[in-house]
């Protein structure tokens, strides 16, 4: 890629990163499935009035959306209340892509191949440091709630994967409009009309602003500027540069939150890391030789 294209890759991971410590403040105002409503009401709204409708069924656009906004994020936010800290958090999810390759293996008859399995066994040794130490910080709830985002984000790529080539800007416009109703229904129901009301009586800039950025920088920028490198470059010139969206999740966390960083969980985000590594460069690695 030109030395360009590697910054645009670069900035859109430390948006993604980052944006787990975003979450973090946009939850000290807001309940996990008020703030996730919000987020995918303003992705849909107002752009859906000039974005023109991809070419896609209504069906997997419905599906993608519920799979992304109540069960990806959904889930996300409500462990990220105060069960799990935005460091290990953006780690944790980080399994969807073994997620992704089992379903793949399941649903679509795809063979699993040695170097996955190495990946795989790398990445739970990694899961296993980290439930080995679980206090108030990193709960087991925690970790389970993140795994099922991390579910839930990889039956969302099999949608995509069916779906094909799509307008991924236009195509996040549209299927946010159907992740509102079920995640106000959640709202309405668990966080009750009160809490909502008074949430948003009592919201700041700060708390509109991680509201804004969950739509706007994450996801209209983020996935609008990865699926535009993606039609210019090969998948695996692009891809890889996703392995930093820990580090810049972690870093952050550590930096502006003060989350505290021991020994065991730089050695369990190796672990998954070097997992998703394995994954991404031995296809290549075996071409080269």
């Amino acid at each position: 890629m030109p030395f360009s294209h590697l910054l645009l890759a670069l900035a859109i991971v430390a948006v993604w990163g980052t944006n787990f410590v975003v979450i973090r403040w946009g939850l000290d105002g807001l309940p996990p499935f008020l703030f996730a409503t919000l987020r995918f009401a303003f992705s849909a709204l107002p752009w859906l009035l000039f974005v023109p409708r991809p070419k896609v069924g209504w069906r997997p656009m419905a599906a993608f959306g519920v799979l992304l906004g109540v069960g990806q994020f959904g889930l996300l936010f409500l462990a990220m209340r105060g069960s799990i800290s935005p460091g290990m958090a953006s780690l944790v999810v980080q399994m969807q892509v073994f997620f992704t390759i089992g379903l793949a293996l399941m649903l679509m008859k795809e063979k699993v191949r040695p170097y996955q399995l190495v990946g795989l066994v790398l990445a739970v040794g990694g899961l296993a440091l980290i439930g080995s130490h679980l206090d108030a910080t990193i709960t087991a709830l925690g970790v389970a709630l993140v795994l099922g985002a991390g579910f839930c984000w990889a039956c969302a790529n099999l949608v995509i994967k069916q779906i094909g080539q799509v307008n991924m800007l236009h195509f996040m416009v549209w299927s946010s409009v159907f992740a509102v109703p079920p995640l106000l229904a959640l709202s309405l129901l668990l966080e009750g009309p009160g809490a909502i009301g008074q949430a948003l009586a009592g919201a700041g800039p700060l708390i509109w602003a991680s509201v804004l950025w969950q739509a706007i920088g994450n996801t209209l920028f983020g996935y609008g500027a990865w699926n535009w490198l993606l039609a210019r470059h090969p998948a695996a010139s692009v891809a890889p540069t996703a392995l930093l969206v820990p580090v810049f999740g972690m870093g952050a966390s550590a930096l502006v939150l003060g989350e505290a960083m021991p020994s065991w969980k730089l050695q369990a985000g190796a672990l998954v890391l070097t997992g998703l590594a394995v994954i991404i460069f031995w296809p290549r690695l075996r071409k080269s030789v």
